[in-house]
């Protein structure tokens, strides 16, 4: 047995009294790919940000090289030989291609002025490594987000670093791509670096580690050699079929309703854009709650963004009540008839305005042309807060006192005054307790029953499964399942993403 270069004992970490990580053991030895697996929220990037250096406090033994270690900053792990890709982009769009490259470590000369011919010079032979050939020269903001996420892996991979943690590397990546990075892996790999790859793509964790780890609830469940298990095995341990882990597992089937009968309000047909969307067609029916499921980078935001007019497609065409439309801005979607609350609620709310404001902002063109009408306003305000029951019921309020689950009711009620013939919901239930996910599920559910055409699009197999009535599973841009009028399960979902 080889002795590990990294090893993790009984890690322990809390975020505001809410444990992320419980008792977490962890090694990694060099020359070693350590595929990471589990749910959102299982705690393995909070781990791996323990490694980084980039979370400081936390309780347990850190060894690096058999001694007791204690990072200070992201800094002092990068010193160390650690170096982590994160799950967002943390390129410099306005930068060229070379300055991401050498982000931080540009070569100098003796007067410590920039080598920028030798800089472009190593950073095209590294990408060219990676089978990227673009122009070191050229603005990284106007490349596609697929070749930056390559050019930020290329800035990790040749770092020198001994441990490279790559967190969902593939997420945006064409498949010719993904087996150039795992070629490129292999190699570093076999030159004796220390890997560790976190993916929700389990296929790509079998293909290129030699050793897999589970994480569940913020600990880690199982440990196996990539060769000796199975997708399915993964997936079992991952949702805890046991029930012990989770109080609703949904391992059991549930049953989707026959198919509605209702107008088709939105119909896709054959939509691409750049690298994202692939041919994507499906239709959204009124009194319906569509569901879209897949894995971060599938394509769920790029689609949510066309629907709302935020972004043009490449080709394809959009429908609305059965005539063609083509959406130059959100505006253009609003007068169709389109809602859209996307995953972050700070880009579409005002924390420092009173709820008031962030209810009526959406419809003032329609109660004042002139003037604003604040007592106007606050009535409309308030029969939303009734209805939504948000807490506490005060219009007055500044909207950042409110819980992250009132919050959500509010982004809601911005749309529901006048209500739209489609509601696009991204990740409606994310980061809320129990009780605010079950608020918005019924108001949902209300909505549905009213006759609105409904889309959620989400990353959490739960959500979909609590809401939906059909259910499209996108991977990679394209879509590649739907279940409509039969049993389906978490697992199935998984399976199919």
């Amino acid at each position: 047995m080889r002795s590990p270069i990294l090893e993790l004992q009984g890690i322990t970490k809390a975020f505001g009294g809410v444990e992320a990580l419980r008792g977490v053991d962890f090694a990694l030895c060099a020359g070693e790919i350590h595929g990471l697996v589990g749910e959102n929220g299982a705690g393995k990037s909070t781990l791996m940000k323990v490694i980084a250096g980039v979370h400081t406090e936390f309780s347990g033994r850190f060894l690096l090289d058999g001694h007791e270690a204690h990072f200070r900053s992201a800094r002092d792990a990068r010193a160390a030989g650690i170096a982590m890709v994160h799950q967002e982009l943390s390129v410099v769009p306005d930068l060229s291609v070379a300055e991401n490259v050498f982000l931080g470590q540009q070569p100098t000369n003796r007067f410590g002025l920039v080598q920028w011919r030798r800089m472009a010079r190593e950073a095209g032979e590294q990408l060219k490594r990676l089978g990227i050939d673009v122009d070191p020269y050229s603005r990284l903001g106007d490349l596609p987000i697929g070749l930056q996420q390559l050019i930020e892996i290329a800035r990790v991979l040749f770092s020198g670093a001994r441990i490279v943690i790559l967190d969902e590397p593939t997420s945006a990546l064409s498949p010719p791509e993904v087996e150039r990075l795992f070629a490129t892996l292999r190699q570093l790999r076999d030159a004796g670096t220390g890997i560790v790859f976190i993916s929700h793509f389990i296929e790509d964790i079998l293909r290129v580690s030699d050793t897999v780890t589970v994480f569940r609830n913020g600990q880690k469940v199982a440990e196996t050699a990539a060769a000796a298990t199975t997708k399915g095995a993964l997936i079992e341990a991952m949702i805890g079929r046991d029930g012990k882990a989770l109080e609703h597992s949904y391992s059991d089937d549930l049953m989707l309703p026959p198919p509605n009968a209702g107008s088709v309000v939105l119909k896709v047909d054959q939509l691409t854009f750049a690298r994202s969307l692939r041919a994507v067609s499906f239709e959204a029916r009124a009194g319906e709650v569509l569901g879209i499921y897949g894995f971060m980078g599938c394509g769920q935001q790029e689609l949510s963004r066309i629907l709302f007019g935020k972004l043009k497609p490449d080709g394809g065409s959009l429908a609305v009540d059965g005539r063609r439309r083509t959406f130059g801005s959100t505006a253009s979607a609003r007068r169709a008839g389109i809602a859209l609350v996307p995953e972050s609620r700070r880009a579409m709310l005002f924390h420092q305005e009173p709820v008031y404001k962030n209810i009526s902002i959406s419809i003032l063109e329609r109660i004042s042309s002139v003037l604003l009408k604040p007592a106007r306003e606050r009535a409309i305000a308030m029969r939303q807060v009734e209805q939504l029951q948000i807490r506490p019921p005060v219009v007055g309020l500044d909207l950042g006192m409110l819980s992250g689950g009132n919050q959500q009711k509010v982004a809601l009620a911005k749309w529901l005054t006048y209500p739209p013939r489609l509601l696009v919901l991204c990740e409606p239930t994310r980061g809320m307790d129990v009780g605010a996910k079950n608020d918005v599920i019924n108001i949902v559910r209300d909505l549905r029953a009213k006759g609105l055409a409904i889309i959620v699009l989400s990353t959490e197999p739960e959500t979909v499964l609590s809401l939906a009535d059909r259910i499209v599973v996108m991977k990679r841009g394209a879509v590649v399942r739907e279940f409509a009028n039969e049993a389906v399960s978490k697992d199935r979902l998984l399976e199919a993403a």
